[in-house]
């Protein structure tokens, strides 16, 4: 695991894409295309980047703003292989009890983080670009 350098935006892109290809079957034509961008954005500006790496290539990441999961996000071939664990893990680490918003439409995503210990703490019925996702807030039960 290491801090991720702009170098390797492009290469965790390609994670996201693969990785929401795989898990969001909810999300409407385009949409991927459409998030991409966003997604580019949000990996400059978000305060750290964390990533795993196999065969030298970048295979997980994780962003977070102090104790806040911004994004979180596995190549599909490393799913339930321990890695977005052990990225939380860091992250609660560094910064205590974490929070996290996830699609209600994926329900791996809502058990991955339910089996780590995250409680509903909220609901929003849109995501935060105000597309029709809801996003449901969680939170470590001793956050």
């Amino acid at each position: 695991m290491r801090p991720a350098r702009a170098a390797d935006h492009a290469a965790l892109v390609d994670v996201w894409r693969r990785s929401v290809k795989a898990s969001h079957d909810f999300l409407a034509p385009g949409a991927v295309e459409e998030i991409e961008a966003e997604v580019r954005r949000a990996l400059a500006a978000v305060a750290e980047v964390w990533l795993v790496e196999a065969g030298g290539e970048p295979v997980a990441f994780l962003g977070c703003t102090g104790p806040h999961v911004d994004m979180l996000f596995v190549a599909p071939r490393h799913f339930r292989r321990g890695l977005g664990t052990r990225l939380l893990d860091h992250a609660r680490r560094r910064h205590g009890p974490l929070a996290v918003e996830v699609n209600e439409g994926n329900a791996s995503a809502q058990a991955f983080y339910r089996a780590r210990g995250f409680v509903l703490a909220g609901r929003s019925p849109v995501d935060s670009q105000g597309r029709p996702y809801p996003l449901l807030r969680l939170r470590q039960g001793d956050a």
